[in-house]
């Protein structure tokens, strides 16, 4: 690991954004130009002492999901977060498979969401990145460890999740999710990601292993989707998929339109969101 190479490359990487470039408030006057380091570590989900130490080349070597998220937060291209796993002497993910780098456009697309939640997930339904309007509507997916970020592994083995939904739309999501994790696991029959999950799931959840013998395949596209929100109430939106077929990354956008019932009770959620975030900061 080259320490000072590394705190010099997070210097200047977060020397170079602003805050609207990651979807944040530009707040009071700056001294230096740049994103604060607080700014940073809360983007990439870690303490701002971890990261100041690692800004002064003395903290200690990032595992790869710190680095993938310190790339994330930095809005790093493809050969930059390469330059960052190899400067903390880590080799950089593959390619072939569903990565968890999302790219600088995506992430551009999804800071300019400001009114709307939308989160970018990769197609085993790992969520990558949340706005704070998706926080405000499903929770902060991104605080938990990687493991518990997948939708599906969720739906099926977490009992609070499902809680997110009207009871009788369950069992369409269920199947959903499973036709959905059947065409994946299919397309990339040498990944080991979905199919580890896969046999995870029809060994922990009955539900899952009676659906996946039923072999029904689907795609993740346009819905309708309710929401049960214990603020707001049932939210009715209209779910948009859009997909970067390179890393098998899809961008989830969940809208109302304006006038509905919806829409109103997705405008309320962003003030409780922002007020919530504001309080967590102070």
């Amino acid at each position: 690991m080259n320490r000072a190479e590394l705190a010099d490359f997070l210097r200047r990487g977060r020397g170079r954004l602003v805050p609207s470039d990651v979807g944040l408030a530009p707040g009071s006057r700056r001294r230096t130009p740049g994103l604060r380091r607080e700014e940073v570590a809360q983007l990439a989900g870690m303490s701002v002492d971890y990261y100041t130490r690692l800004e002064q080349s003395r903290g200690p070597r990032p595992s790869r999901q710190m680095l993938t998220a310190l790339a994330r937060a930095l809005r790093l291209s493809d050969i930059e977060q390469d330059h960052l796993f190899h400067l903390a002497g880590e080799e950089p993910p593959r390619r072939e498979t569903a990565s968890a780098h999302v790219r600088p456009g995506l992430l551009l697309i999804l800071d300019r969401l400001h009114d709307t939640p939308a989160q970018v997930v990769n197609d085993c339904g790992e969520v990558l990145a949340q706005n704070m309007m998706a926080k405000a509507l499903v929770g902060d997916v991104m605080s938990r460890p990687r493991r518990e970020r997948n939708l599906t592994r969720l739906f099926f083995l977490d009992p609070a999740a499902r809680t997110l939904f009207p009871e009788e739309d369950l069992a369409g999501h269920a199947r959903a999710h499973v036709a959905t994790l059947r065409a994946v696991a299919a397309a990339r029959p040498d990944d080991p990601e979905p199919a580890a999950l896969v046999a995870e799931l029809r060994s922990s959840s009955e539900e899952f292993a009676r659906l996946w013998d039923e072999h029904e395949v689907s795609q993740r596209k346009r819905a309708t989707k309710r929401f049960a929100h214990p603020l707001v109430g049932l939210l009715e939106l209209e779910c948009e998929v859009m997909v970067s077929h390179e890393y098998h990354h899809l961008l989830v956008v969940h809208s109302a339109r304006p006038g509905t019932e919806a829409y109103e009770r997705l405008q309320l959620l962003r003030v409780l969101g922002l007020q919530d975030m504001s309080s967590s900061a102070s």
